[in-house]
């Protein structure tokens, strides 16, 4: 897993048939304090995240796990959205 910024949505009008339905969002990493690693790319967002938000990611195969109905060919999911960080 892995943390991420929600850059901005991702809109596709042809796609493969196991991605329809579901939201795509595309996303940059991030490190621990909030500064962009890499470049954006787009992933899938199965707990309704949005614009500007501090998110964590799961990658490779197990992407698809929170689909499980449809195992969409995905590279990246959203699964949570992170309210706050602690230190201790």
């Amino acid at each position: 897993m892995y943390l991420g910024k929600v850059l901005g949505s991702a809109v596709c009008t042809c796609k493969d048939e196991q991605l329809q339905g579901l939201k795509l969002l595309l996303v940059t990493k991030i490190d621990a304090e909030g500064n962009p690693k890499g470049r954006p790319f787009v992933a899938c967002d199965s707990v309704g995240a949005g614009f500007g938000e501090t998110v964590f990611l799961c990658g490779g195969s197990e992407a698809s796990f929170p689909f499980i109905k449809q195992r969409p060919p995905a590279d990246a999911t959203i699964l949570g959205i992170i309210d706050n960080f602690e230190d201790r």
